[in-house]
């Protein structure tokens, strides 16, 4: 059938694979979509030549995104093309919607409870009442673990049989966790309010228990897009599932290679198995690049063959320059190679705006910032500057408040003294989740920065003491705030996701960065790092730079020497030999955790009789004193002495301080 002039129009410039999907308007589609292939076109034209053609009206259109902003630049792009009715939102939005609409009816008429903009407040007053060190806890951390729960409809009741079974290993010991949960449930009702994950729970529960609201929710809207699909999690499966009813009209947009929220409880399983599940799928690929030039594409698809699979991206851009790759012998060489490579991009007429430096961690961008503020580059921070940051803004008031005495090289380690006393800042024993690990690299670098201010080759005619420091950390600041708007991105490579610059700089590609180091041992943390390296680099439209250092401070402040990253063996810029070597793995137990030293270990079941005793004398559940695996690791240790001891994993400062000498004694006796 000949297409009217009107609705061709519409498909006008698609390439072969966008047109297959644009015109697949009726029953279940998925659309594989690379990075840089033109998703969000395929899904704007395909909608407006849907309703163009009669497929669907207009007002029974959804189209899902996964932020607000995507949502309105969606609804925009159907403006342009003639329809500006299209219903463009988020999963919360639409649900919350619902939500307003349905609760009175259920509620004796009272209103849906207004929406918990933070959990944050909350969290961080039951924090601050956890027992021991645990009260030093990210308060992100165990927002985002509540957060993985909800999402998958486990109750504070559930959770600890749950996170169990599931071999989580949450930010606390589980069964405190599992106390923080209810806690946090009970001041949310006490405060009237409910949070984003309620408003995805309430609504599935709304539409598997009233048939009457399901049926009217399913006459309004039938003909579903669903972008990101990759980062959907079991809540928001369920949700489309609901809306969708018996309707086959639902299209699904995402990329499994780009799935980067494993943490959050995304899955791409929905997405892989989509037609599995939908009979009758029609399966469109996109595999036409239009951002990348096939310098770049040609790394990025050696980075997905290294995994045995056959996915390739093809460029339709001109060829390019090859990407770099340099090893440097120090930071400081890495941070000045940074700076020439920027000045030589510049010069070739490319705009500071259009030049991004991307790095894994929040932590590794303060030297960055600092080196360009020198060197006179513009530059702007994607989702906030180093000094905005709550772990060192509660730092340096730390520090403020500690009138320390220390002058000259004693300063840094009595600022080290400072975080863990006042913050619990331990850098041998790092525990919990993604933001604890953030802030322990945040201090990690404040104290990297004490000990290049003593250092610095200055004429002074005193040591320099605390106060000293302090004025130095507000002249850092305010050279910081000057970069405010335009210049240079710099962007940890989650936030980096969905944009794209002429010039994208990947420093510090070290095992223990990239791969980050609590990754190692666990096969999908890995290839969670390996999704998080390929959007890095389809980031880059023509120039690409991958550079790492041989020596490097890590977050306890102290050099180190590094490893290249074991992705840079399968982007073929190192050879094999390279690779670490495969990590001994330890039998693990059903949590997750490793297992304890087995029964009739002398000093194990000398700390864990002990253990017993001290927690009857404190009140408070055996994990608390120490957990089994801490344990384990002093009984292997033999530590002693505090200095050694204090090296342990788990025993941080407030164990240390209130435990040490009885661990010693009971070490030694055994």
């Amino acid at each position: 059938m000949t297409e009217p002039s009107a609705t061709g129009r519409i498909l006008d410039s698609l390439n072969d694979a966008q047109r297959r999907a644009a015109l697949a308007s009726s029953g279940p589609l998925a659309i594989m979509a690379g990075a840089g292939t033109g998703k969000t076109r395929v899904i704007s034209r395909r909608a407006a030549y849907a309703i163009a053609t009669g497929v669907v009206p207009a007002a029974e259109v959804l189209l899902v995104t996964f932020t607000d902003k995507a949502a309105a630049e969606m609804a925009e792009r159907l403006r342009v093309l003639g329809q500006p009715t299209v219903t463009a939102r988020t999963f919360h939005a639409h649900a919350l919607s619902q939500l307003r609409h349905f609760w009175p009816a259920s509620h004796n008429g009272t209103p849906v409870p207004a929406i918990l903009e933070s959990k944050f407040p909350i969290i961080g007053r039951i924090a601050r009442g956890l027992p021991g060190g645990y009260r030093f806890t990210a308060v992100k951390d165990l927002a985002g673990e509540i957060e993985w729960a909800k999402n998958r409809r486990v109750a504070a009741a559930d959770y600890a049989a749950a996170a169990t079974a599931a071999g989580r290993q949450p930010p606390i010991p589980v069964e405190l966790m599992a106390r923080a949960f209810a806690d946090y449930e009970r001041a949310k009702v006490r405060a009237g309010r409910i949070d984003f994950e309620d408003m995805l729970g309430a609504t599935v529960d709304l539409l598997e228990t009233d048939a009457e609201a399901a049926a009217i929710v399913r006459a309004r809207k039938r003909w579903f897009s669903v972008d990101e699909y990759q980062d959907t999690n079991p809540l928001q499966d369920r949700l489309l599932t609901l809306w969708a009813g018996d309707s086959r009209d639902v299209c699904v947009v995402g990329d499994e290679d780009q799935m980067i929220y494993g943490f959050t409880g995304a899955s791409s399983r929905y997405l892989r198995d989509f037609a599995r599940i939908h009979p009758g799928t029609t399966v469109v690929e996109l595999t036409e690049n239009y951002r990348s030039s096939p310098e770049i594409l040609g790394l990025a698809n050696r980075l997905i063959a290294a995994t045995g699979r056959t996915k390739a991206l093809t460029a339709t851009r001109p060829s390019g320059p090859p990407p770099s790759h340099v090893a440097y012998a120090d930071p400081a060489g890495e941070l000045a190679g940074l700076v020439r490579a920027i000045r030589a991009r510049q010069n070739e007429g490319i705009a500071p705006a259009d030049i991004a430096i991307l790095v894994r961690m929040n932590a590794q961008l303060a030297p960055i910032e600092s080196t360009l503020t020198t060197a006179g580059i513009p530059y702007v921070v994607r989702g906030g500057r180093f000094y905005e940051r709550p772990a060192v803004r509660a730092a340096i008031r730390a520090i403020e408040r500690a009138k320390l005495v220390a002058v000259g090289d004693d300063l840094p380690a009595a600022i080290q003294a400072v975080f863990a006393s006042a913050l619990g800042y331990d850098p041998d024993g790092i525990r919990g989740g993604p933001e604890e690990r953030e802030r322990a690299a945040d201090l990690g670098v404040l104290l990297a920065i004490a000990a290049e201010f003593v250092s610095a080759d200055v004429d002074r005619a005193i040591a320099p003491g605390a106060a000293d420091f302090l004025a130095d950390l507000v002249r850092r600041d305010g050279a910081e705030r000057v970069n405010l708007v335009g210049g240079v991105t710099l962007s940890t490579i989650h936030r980096a996701k969905g944009l794209e610059w002429d010039a994208v700089f990947l420093p510090g590609l070290e095992e223990g960065s990239l791969p980050i180091g609590q990754a190692a041992g666990d096969p999908e943390a890995l290839d969670e790092e390996r999704r998080l390296l390929y959007v890095g680099i389809t980031r880059a439209r023509l120039y690409l730079a991958v550079s790492w250092a041989e020596r490097r401070v890590g977050s306890n402040g102290r050099e180190a020497s590094r490893r290249p990253s074991r992705f840079l063996v399968d982007l073929g810029l190192l050879p094999s030999r390279a690779r670490p070597a495969t990590e001994p793995m330890r039998p693990r137990a059903a949590s997750g955790r490793s297992e304890p030293r087995p029964p009739g270990d002398p000093r194990f079941e000398a700390l864990r009789a002990w253990r017993s005793d001290r927690a009857r004398t404190d009140g408070v559940p055996a994990y608390v004193v120490a957990p089994d695996t801490t344990l384990a690791a002093i009984a292997e240790a033999q530590p002693t002495s505090t200095a050694v001891l204090r090296r342990v994993k788990g025993m941080g400062p407030a164990r240390l301080e209130r435990y040490g000498s009885e661990i010693l004694a009971i070490v030694g006796r055994a």
